[in-house]
């Protein structure tokens, strides 16, 4: 199997007939000594969506799986200073992500197509994997212990997200989606969680195999029963969706709340979800870890993407995760004239686990910043004393095309 990062010639199809790039560039064919890199992750709408958008200029696309080869995001984020996707390079000259890509100027746009046409990349140009570093093998024989078996089963779902996403990156349809004879193989191979040993595992092993499993639970979840629309029916859908792990059953609910926040009450819960009693008790975190909330993805269009987490490189996965969302002005929006810091609804209903009271969350999310203006802004509220902390309207909206 070809490495996902080589070059290709991306092509697309608008939907209604109207003038692509391509139409407005003109021919592009023929030789070209440069090429167009985008760092992207699998299942990412946003990322499908400028993929699309590229390959309507006939350039050599070289698509980097960031979820198949982290190695590379020190160098990406030092060359970008983001930590979000995508990122889109013509040869070494950075655009940004899809909105900015979209935002080029025709004059600018067509100044680097030519510039990738007739110029080779310099040497110090985007990164690439290595010829070694080749993503693993579709195949699952073979599944050794937990954490390798959520790493496939996630792969397997955001596979089949993104073979059904929209051209456009916004609508999933979940109807094809659940006809798929893929689909049926992921349903067989996670019978296999139920023979998983989870006393074993350390703690960053629990971390990215429930964090994995959680993000492809859900899929699952309104592949089989829909997405929830209102109120009840997500109560009922994170407190009855389940797997059966390690002869255990662990419902959305318990893998958040139970395991992933060290047995705390959820939104609205009046319990703990694990008695004393409970066997699962032994398999929870004993502190709640309040990075996961930029991991979980519980299916609504106001939740963070849904990203790789691997035992290795975990807690670092996860610090980058909770700087992009704090980027995003979804996740932290900083009004310095006005003394105001608005936030995703997130913090509001979590604030026990960044510190419970205002100054302590700021100064958790201030710590938690990349370097950027917005950090700056945050900081120089913070200084002045005088802050207003207000929470964003959050979507609970979903994808699915139908």
């Amino acid at each position: 199997m070809s490495s996902i990062w080589k070059y290709s010639t991306v092509t697309a199809v608008e939907k209604g007939g109207g003038p692509t790039l391509h139409d407005k560039m003109g021919d592009t064919e023929g030789m070209v000594l440069g090429r167009v890199v985008v760092y992207s992750v699998m299942g990412c709408p946003h990322c499908v969506q400028a993929k699309n958008s590229l390959g309507q200029l006939r350039l050599p696309v070289c698509a980097v799986d960031m979820g198949e080869h982290p190695e590379l995001w020190g160098r990406v984020n030092e060359l970008t200073g983001q930590t979000t996707v995508p990122q889109i390079f013509f040869n070494s000259v950075h655009v940004g992500g899809g909105d900015d890509l979209q935002k080029l100027a025709p004059e600018e746009l067509e100044r680097l197509v030519r510039l990738v046409r007739e110029e080779a990349v310099p040497a110090d140009g985007p990164p690439l994997p290595q010829e070694n570093q080749s993503p693993g093998s579709d195949t699952v024989g073979g599944v050794n212990g937990a954490a390798e078996l959520s790493v496939i089963l996630r792969d397997m779902i955001l596979k089949l997200f993104s073979e059904y996403l929209s051209t456009d990156g916004k609508s999933v349809d979940y109807k094809a989606m659940s006809l798929s004879p893929v689909f049926e193989h992921y349903c067989e191979l996670a019978v296999q969680l139920q023979r998983v040993e989870l006393l074993s595992l350390t703690r960053e092993e629990k971390l990215a195999f429930f964090i994995n499993t959680y993000n492809a639970l859900v899929i699952h979840g309104n592949l089989r029963l829909g997405a929830p629309t209102n109120m009840w029916q997500r109560y009922r859908f994170f407190n009855y969706v389940s797997y059966l792990i390690g002869g255990e059953v662990f419902t959305l609910q318990d893998i958040e709340n139970g395991v992933l926040r060290g047995n705390r009450k959820g939104v609205a819960q009046l319990l703990r979800p694990f008695s004393k009693t409970d066997p699962r008790l032994q398999v929870a975190l004993p502190d709640a870890e309040p990075l996961v909330h930029f991991a979980l993805n519980c299916g609504a269009k106001g939740c963070p993407p849904i990203k790789t987490y691997t035992p290795q490189d975990v807690d670092s996965q996860l610090r980058t995760a909770a700087e992009a969302f704090l980027e995003d002005d979804g996740g932290c929006m900083v009004d310095s004239e006005k003394g105001e810091v608005r936030l995703s609804q997130i913090f509001k209903w979590y604030k026990a686990d960044f510190g419970g009271t205002d100054e302590k969350l700021l100064n958790w999310i201030l710590e938690h910043m990349g370097k950027s203006p917005k950090r700056s802004s945050l900081q120089s509220v913070l200084s002045s004393g005088k802050i207003k902390v207000s929470y964003l309207p959050y979507d609970w909206s979903t994808n699915n095309s139908h």
